[in-house]
């Protein structure tokens, strides 16, 4: 009789009853096989008749058997730091209600450990994954923001080519430093203000923003269509310097044709032969 009531146990009939932070305790040691061959016979004779216990026990087997699977990974120093702090209070705290000494305390405090542990690793998931999510709400609503502000700059701009003021159409034109990546629009309404306006600025300033995107096939030709109808010589000089620098074989046509006519000035004349064997 001592010895049950040392492992914390009463005697009713023929039949031992556990306390419950004596199946507590022992549950872990019997799933580890660290259990006394006495604390082994009494734990298996309630398991014998106590389906809530064989039910704990698969629980917690089943609990041994997640951790056992789970990637062992290492805690940042952050996480390290609060689970000890979190560690050192409950410890605290249980110091407080139970003895040092006791038996129960083991199990209390190994049960709390493990709730610490499973909070803070759910703290840190639930903010993981809402950081996540928040950044990406953010990253949208950034993203929404810049093209709206992008569309709002590309209708002023082709509002403002289309002013009646040549002042308003030049200030227009000088948009594009604000559209890194103008799409048809911009380009077609560019190329018509260099290609149409009445304006000699509007025109040179429209042909340095399409210069820009000189790469572009479309502006090649918008060019090559210029130089063949435009009658400012500044405009025309400029429009070959670059057409010898991309190199453009096609422009070849144009120049030449430009050679032959009487009412090219001569020094533009003078800057075709110039050029046109740096293409040829």
């Amino acid at each position: 009789m001592q010895s049950i009531e040392k492992s914390k146990t009463n005697v009713f009939g023929n039949h031992i009853v556990m306390k419950r932070d004596r199946i507590d305790e022992l549950l872990p040691e019997y799933l580890d096989n660290t259990i006394s061959e006495k604390d082994r016979v009494e734990l298996e004779a309630y398991l014998a008749r106590s389906e809530e216990g064989r039910k704990e026990l698969e629980e917690m087997k089943t609990l041994f058997e997640a951790f056992e699977k789970e990637e062992t990974t290492v805690p940042s120093n952050s996480l390290r730091m609060q689970f000890e702090e979190a560690l050192e209070a409950e410890k605290s705290k249980s110091g407080k209600v139970i003895p040092l000494e006791s038996k129960e305390k083991k199990s209390s405090w190994a049960s709390n450990v493990l709730k610490i542990a499973a909070s803070i690793a759910l703290l840190v998931t639930s903010f993981q994954i809402g950081s996540v999510f928040q950044q990406k709400k953010v990253d949208g609503n950034i993203a929404s923001l810049e093209n709206e502000t992008l569309q709002m700059k590309q209708t002023v701009m082709l509002s403002l080519m289309e002013n009646q003021s040549a002042s308003k159409r030049i200030q227009g034109v000088n948009y594009i430093e604000e559209i890194p990546n103008p799409d048809d629009a911009v380009v077609d309404a560019l190329a018509k203000r260099m290609l149409n306006d009445e304006n000699d600025n509007v025109r040179l300033t429209a042909f340095e923003a399409l210069s820009r995107f000189s790469s572009s096939e479309k502006v090649k030709e918008v060019f090559m269509e210029a130089l063949s109808k435009e009658k400012n010589p500044s405009i025309q000089i400029v429009i070959i310097q670059v057409l010898v620098q991309m190199q453009e074989k096609k422009a070849i046509g144009p120049m030449q044709r430009l050679l032959e006519q009487e009412d090219t000035q001569p020094f533009i004349k003078e800057q075709i032969k110039t050029g046109l064997p740096k293409i040829i």
